[in-house]
């Protein structure tokens, strides 16, 4: 599109858009509403355009507009489409494949993605439009429609009262020049001698000259329209009789026959007695403004806006018909009554400390401020100062502002249950319990939905007991407590309470003190219910899985107003996820101290052979994934070797579960029977799971403590060890130094190759060293990298170097992970005690099964 949109009375539509331009740009009042909608819409940009022979930016919002008073071609104008598509919406969800604007540079370019406009109307003209614009594609809901066609209609409303505005503008500036212009001339009327003195100004308003003007008063009223007449002459004789002075607008009829209005003012200052004897004042030619008014007049009785006018001393001196309407008064109601007087509840509030302000200052305004009954509505006014008063033009918002309430109050609603949400989740991941979970969940719904609330859950015994409060007042925190601790002892069977855990249904108390305050017995419940005083409730129950798990109470003071359909609705949602969540946390619960009593039934109690000792440790995760394929085992060879093996099954479950027991009793077996060394036991394994197709992956590290008579003669012992893909064993010895057994190349983990060389290694270790074998949930996850855990396990085995064996695993495993693993922990250690020495206290009794 090229030139001007198309279908439409170029010529004014033009000239209409040019008047607006000079006016609009820059207007605070469109800022605010791009502003709104860029907010609203959450978009990149938004932009009040006039499209004429080029596109305005009349008022922008978002790093991506344009600054106000930019052009650009119609040929690039995404608004120009708008306007010359009609009075419907431009809806472009994907502006890159959409016919209509994709040859638009701000969209070949990239800069647009998705496009919203609504066209704007003004004097049946489309002069631009409202358009809020995504950098990326976005499907446009009905909802993102209505309220830009919304803000629309206020943007109209704007650009008709800058359009009014700079008419009346025009009109004064027409009028000042026309007092300027006009012939305002004096009088002097010696009423004793009937003389009459006047300048040459005054001669030419009522169409007199010099040399042919008589110099009588009878002279100049004969020009007086004849309908005036009696009223002049009534006006002059109060002036003389009262020495007050007066003012008089009139018609005079010129000798062509052309009638003119004159505006005269004087006072008689002349004598001590009545009546006085001299008349002196001014006139002037008002014909001209009084034209000027009447165009005014029609403008603003045509405006759809409402406007009135007040004089210095609070009247009204103008209503148009839409404010007659808005205000609910007559014209002849209104006009010369004062607005403190009409319109009472004005006093005291924004009303009348804005009027006041702006008429003292005399600079503009402009405020939004709610109105109550009779008018009940909420107003949008702009206020102009002048020597003869205020200007006022108000609009009726309320609608609007109801619409912006109500969505508001939708967000806080969804935030709320979002917050919820979330908040029970954080406590029943983190074994808060029930009790810690409603406790959260009380302190994420008060204030919200009520001023206080109590959560109440049934218990092993089968008894409702009231478990979390929370008050909205600190100083009451207290006492809601202590009514929670005595309450539901006190409570008839027709409580309330009662209701709702019998129904299952939302049971509202519009009179709390009638349902239970004037039942209670004397006692502790009843003290703390009076200074609570509550005056409405809603329970219900928390019910999942057609099972009562507890019940809610949520109270309001009365003051507030008691909570509404859609209040209650969003209690009901926040009650039922809170009741999924509690019966789905005890579930997981049940599955998961299961799966751990089964896993640990797994993991034996290892030997303690003579002069070494063997501790192990095992410690499910403490989130989501509560069990997995983490093992350990110690055993003794037919021959006396202690064999130590370590291993982690890939995957956090109960299939991980049973697959670890399945390897870990292979290796039992494989190693016990044959009496191989490491690497030939982690070999056998992998051939085993391949035969008996055992399909899945895991790492693992075998280790045997080996002693010949020579070994025993130096006070050394041998560890010989393979490792398949697992952490690193640690040795820390006796001298507190820590060595890392790993080789350059890892051997592959169990389960990938069956036929891999498995290598083993030999360490010679002296007496007291210890040897620390774990799984990678010691040292290992989101915020830890493995090298860096290993590396600060490395550290802490360094500092713990004189702890009793089983304090020292208690020490890693809390001072590793001392907010728990997200992973399982598996770990077993062994140390190595003097050999020519009684056997230390600390490592119990020797115990070793017997040899066959």
């Amino acid at each position: 599109m090229s030139g001007t949109p198309e279908g439409t009375d170029d010529a004014a539509r033009l000239a209409t858009v040019q008047a607006l331009a000079a006016a609009v740009v820059g207007s605070p009042g469109l800022q605010r509403l791009t502003e709104l909608a860029a907010t609203l819409l959450a978009v990149d940009a938004a932009q009040v355009s006039l499209v004429g022979t080029v596109q305005t930016a009349a008022a922008v919002a978002g790093p991506a507009a344009d600054r106000p008073g930019a052009e650009r071609p119609l040929d690039d104008s995404l608004c120009a489409v708008t306007v010359r598509d009609g009075s419907a919406p431009l809806v472009v969800r994907d502006a890159v494949h959409d016919p209509r604007v994709a040859d638009r540079s701000p969209v070949v370019g990239g800069g647009v993605g998705a496009y919203l406009g609504v066209p704007l109307s003004v004097d049946g003209h489309a002069v631009g439009a409202l358009c809020v614009v995504g950098a990326g594609r976005r499907d446009w809901t009905d909802r993102d429609v209505a309220v830009l066609e919304l803000l629309a209609e206020s943007a109209t409303a704007e650009l008709r009262l800058a359009r009014v505005t700079a008419e009346a503008e025009t009109t004064r500036v027409r009028w000042a020049l026309a007092i300027q212009a006009a012939e305002i001339g004096s009088f002097d009327w010696d009423v004793a001698a009937d003389r009459l003195v006047s300048d040459d100004r005054l001669l030419q308003v009522f169409g007199w000259d010099q040399e042919d003007f008589p110099g009588t008063i009878e002279a100049l009223l004969s020009r007086v329209h004849p309908d005036d007449l009696d009223r002049v002459r009534v006006t002059v004789r109060a002036a003389l009789q009262t020495g007050d002075g007066f003012e008089h607008e009139y018609r005079v009829v010129l000798p062509g026959g052309e009638v003119r209005w004159v505006h005269a003012r004087g006072r008689a200052v002349d004598g001590t007695g009545a009546p006085l004897t001299r008349l002196v004042g001014i006139a002037h030619d008002t014909t001209t403004q009084r034209h000027g008014d009447a165009r005014v007049a029609r403008v603003l009785e045509s405006m759809p806006a409402a406007f009135f006018s007040l004089s210095r001393d609070w009247r009204f001196s103008y209503v148009n018909a839409e404010a007659e309407q808005l205000l609910g008064l007559s014209r002849a109601e209104l006009t010369g009554g004062v607005i403190w007087d009409l319109f009472p509840a004005s006093l005291a509030s924004e009303f009348e400390d804005r009027y006041r302000t702006a008429m003292e200052s005399g600079v503009p305004t402009q405020f939004q401020a709610y109105y109550p009954a009779p008018l009940d509505s909420w107003y949008e006014i702009r206020v102009w100062p002048s020597s003869e008063g205020l200007s006022v033009y108000f609009l009726d918002i309320t609608e609007r502002r109801r619409a912006e309430e109500e969505r508001e109050r939708d967000a806080r609603r969804l935030a709320l249950i979002a917050r919820v949400s979330d908040t029970l989740s954080r406590a029943l991941v983190d074994r808060r319990g029930g009790h810690g979970a409603l406790q959260e969940l009380l302190e994420a719904v008060v204030p919200e939905l009520g001023d206080w609330a109590i959560a109440s859950l049934v218990e092993d015994d089968g008894r409702l007991h009231d478990v979390a409060s929370w008050h909205t007042d600190p100083a009451q925190r207290p006492v809601a407590a202590e009514y929670a601790r005595v309450r539901l002892a006190a409570l008839s069977s027709t409580a309330p309470i009662v209701d709702a855990l019998a129904t299952g249904e939302t049971t509202v108390v519009p009179d709390v003190a009638a349902a239970v305050g004037r039942g209670l017995a004397d006692g502790p419940a009843k003290d703390a219910y009076w200074q609570l005083d509550p005056g409405t409730a809603v329970a219900l129950s928390l019910r999942a899985r057609g099972r009562v798990l507890g019940a809610m109470s949520v109270y309001r003071g009365r003051q507030r107003a008691p909570m509404d359909v859609l209040d209650q609705e969003a209690l009901r949602e926040v009650a039922d996820r809170a009741a999924l969540a509690l019966d789905s946390a005890a579930l997981h619960e049940q599955q998961r101290r299961m799966a751990e009593e089964l896993q640990r039934s797994l993991l034996t109690d290892p030997p303690e052979p003579d002069h070494s000792q063997v501790a192990v440790r095992y410690v499910p995760a403490v989130q989501a994934a509560q069990v997995g394929g983490d093992w350990y085992d110690a055993f003794l060879q037919p021959g006396g070797a202690t064999v130590l093996a370590i291993g982690d099954v890939v995957g956090h479950d109960t299939v991980a579960a049973a697959a670890m027991g399945q390897l870990r009793s292979l290796l039992r077996g494989i190693a016990y029977s044959g009496g191989a060394g490491p690497a030939a036991v982690l070999a056998a394994l992998d051939r085993a799971m391949e035969g008996l197709q055992v399909h899945t992956l895991a790492t693992a590290a075998v280790a045997r403590l080996e002693q010949e008579a020579v070994d025993r003669e130096r006070g050394e012992t041998r560890l010989r060890w393979s490792n398949a893909g697992h952490p690193p064993m640690l040795v820390l010895r006796a001298d507190g130094s820590v060595q890392v057994l790993a080789t350059e190349r890892a051997d592959l983990m169990l389960g990938v190759d069956p036929l891999a060389v498995r290598r083993e290694q030999v360490t010679v270790l002296d007496r007291g060293a210890t040897v620390l074998m774990y799984t990678d949930g010691l040292v290992e996850g989101p915020d830890l990298p493995l090298d860096d855990g290993v590396a600060r396990l490395v550290a802490l085995l360094g500092e713990l170097r004189g702890l009793e064996l089983e304090e020292l695993c208690d020490q890693v495993l809390a001072r590793m992970r001392p907010q728990g693993s997200e992973d399982d922990v598996a770990l077993v250690a062994v140390r190595l005690h003097w050999e020519d020495r009684p056997r230390p206290a600390e490592a119990g009794p020797e115990v070793v099964p017997p040899t066959p």
